[in-house]
């Protein structure tokens, strides 16, 4: 499956194609499917011009359905019947980062330059780029409910808060935006027929789709302790107020809202505190002001 838009964007075609393709590998008995392609970049990330007019028209209904759908096409890759295999190189920020991220099993090629960037926009990941991250970064944590998923949530936390984009694929692993069973293709000609072979291997070997986890999380008091750091780093006008108000809703995603530690929380429930938490974004003017500073001049705006 390939991309075809401009900067190879991820826009409504793309979603529904994923879509399609997915059905059409379980239905055709496929042994899996490549998203890749041979663009100058993998995906520079969402659509955010069409973000931009519906959040300026307040279609608040049909954003929130775009997201939705968005977020069911990223876990539609992680959890279809067949193996997909992300085949990214280059620039891959953003949308499409989350798509790897929804990929069970990534050949990158070496040079990556990967990373969840929304914030630049003034906005937080929203097509389940929250909730992935998250989840690699916990790794195989025990379910027990004195587990301390602390430092995992202040990892997911520096890397979406900041911007993070790694400098190569060896790097993304150390940044858990890829696995570390992840393969690195050295040549660029070769990254399509790698993740080839990376599907026919899982096919091979009898390939089954990872299950949903439960994931247990700190709530308000771990989101309470973030955003006093926050507040630190605002007075110290290290940071802009939307700045912070854009990390205050982003740490009350990655620690599960207004839980208990000791109750367990679904894939689900996280998604809909990221949808939440997007969509309430694109309300603020603020943001709306960085998404056409963004398209506008192709750098992000610090207000």
């Amino acid at each position: 499956m390939e991309f075809h838009s401009h900067m190879n964007a991820i826009d409504a075609d793309i979603i529904e194609m994923s879509v399609k393709a997915c059905d059409y590998v379980e239905d055709h008995d496929w042994a899996g499917l490549v998203v890749g392609n041979d663009g100058a970049n993998f995906s520079v990330g969402a659509n955010i011009f069409m973000i931009l007019g519906e959040a300026m028209a307040k279609n608040w209904d049909n954003l929130e359905r775009a997201i939705q759908v968005f977020q069911d096409v990223t876990q539609r890759f992680t959890y279809c019947e067949k193996p997909v295999v992300a085949a990214p190189f280059g620039m891959t920020l953003g949308g499409g980062c989350e798509v790897v991220l929804g990929c069970d099993a990534v050949r990158a090629y070496a040079e990556l330059y990967t990373g969840l960037v929304e914030v630049g926009v003034g906005l937080i990941p929203g097509g389940g780029g929250c909730l992935m991250l998250l989840k690699r970064c916990l790794g195989n944590f025990p379910d027990e409910a004195d587990f301390d998923a602390t430092p995992a949530i202040k990892r997911a936390f520096m890397a979406i808060g900041m911007a993070k984009v790694s400098s190569s694929a060896e790097e993304a692993k150390e940044m858990c935006f890829l696995d570390l069973r992840d393969g690195i293709t050295l040549n660029r000609e070769r990254l399509l027929y790698d993740a080839k072979q990376t599907v026919l291997g899982l096919a091979r070997a009898g390939y089954s789709p990872p299950q949903p986890r439960l994931l247990r999380l700190p709530g308000k008091g771990a989101a309470a302790t973030i955003e006093m750091l926050l507040y630190g780093m605002k007075t110290g006008h290290q940071i802009s107020e939307h700045d912070m108000l854009i990390g205050t809703k982003l740490a009350h995603v990655l620690c599960g809202g207004n839980c208990s530690p000791a109750t367990p929380l679904s894939e689900t429930h996280l998604l809909d505190l990221e949808r939440e938490a997007f969509l309430s974004l694109c309300g603020e003017e603020k943001t709306l002001e960085r998404i056409n500073h963004m398209l506008q001049y192709n750098k992000p705006l610090r207000n």
